[in-house]
């Protein structure tokens, strides 16, 4: 039979599939293989013996916490209380996008700062609208259940930025507390590093305790171009350009020119210098 993952504790894996939860154990052979089983795992198993048998292509994989296969990433951007940040934005951003998962940057605590700062914030979402991402505020609750439809989703932002309260917006029953993590009633907050995948609103939330490995060590230098969208608008003249030092550099020029916000850049040479040789 084929399921998915929806909860690992010990070395119990709970696969969900065709409107039933086994409570299954991995093959031996994967240990010896290295491969470990993750929460949103596409699986092949004996419902008899109750082993899973294989763990099918990943659409992408993540160590911290231990989830693969997720689709899109509901960005909690706080303007206040944390303070609004485009680095730790872009940070974020750029962890999904090289992990081929869809963004969306939801804006909360809009009504807690003046209206003078909120339009210079609004008119640099402008920008990250037309480079390709949905800017949404916490409010726009419909639209971010529609989002959420035929999708597995997480929620990631800092802590007390927000998440929790929308949650509860989303779904008044799980009465969530200010500063929980977790989405199951009753649980309280998160004791442990577990994971669930719940089913939610014709879609899936993972309820995590957070996505805590956000540094660029894991990646190439080569690669860190590709978490920024709007490079691929511009050809630089010679192919391996790194964008840093390089003359002629076509990025370097529309930062100039205003074309990229200068924010974006910066944070790219920050990620760049933190990703592997």
């Amino acid at each position: 039979m084929q399921g998915q993952i929806i909860k690992i504790s010990s070395n119990r894996h709970i696969v969900y599939s065709n409107g039933k939860k086994y409570n299954t154990i991995p093959r031996g052979k994967f240990r010896k293989e290295k491969l470990i089983p993750k929460v949103g795992d596409y699986v092949r198993f004996n419902d008899k013996t109750l082993v899973i048998e294989e763990i099918l292509p990943r659409k992408n994989t993540f160590n911290r916490p231990m989830v693969s296969n997720i689709d899109r990433a509901f960005i909690i951007t706080s303007l206040v209380n944390p303070d609004f940040s485009l680095g730790l934005l872009d940070k974020f951003i750029a962890h999904m996008e090289l992990n081929n998962v869809d963004v969306v940057i939801c804006l909360t605590k809009t009504d807690l700062i003046k209206e003078q700062t909120y339009e210079k914030i609004k008119e640099l979402m402008v920008y990250y609208t037309n480079i390709g991402y949905k800017v949404i505020t916490n409010k726009a609750l419909d639209q971010i259940k529609n989002l959420i439809k035929d999708n597995t989703n997480v929620f990631i932002g800092q802590t007390g930025a927000g998440k929790s309260t929308l949650l509860n917006k989303l779904n008044p029953n799980w009465n969530l507390k200010t500063g929980e993590v977790s989405l199951a009633l009753g649980r309280g907050r998160h004791t442990t590093r577990n994971v669930e995948l719940y089913e939610f609103l014709d879609g899936k939330v993972l309820d995590t305790p957070g996505f805590s490995a956000l540094d660029f060590s894991i990646y190439k230098k080569e690669d860190i171009k590709y978490a920024f969208k709007e490079f691929s608008n511009y050809t630089c003249p010679f192919k391996d350009c790194f964008h840093t030092k390089e003359k002629e550099c076509s990025i370097k020029k529309a930062v100039d020119e205003g074309k990229i916000i200068k924010s974006r850049y910066d944070s790219y040479l920050k990620f760049y210098e933190e990703a592997i040789k």
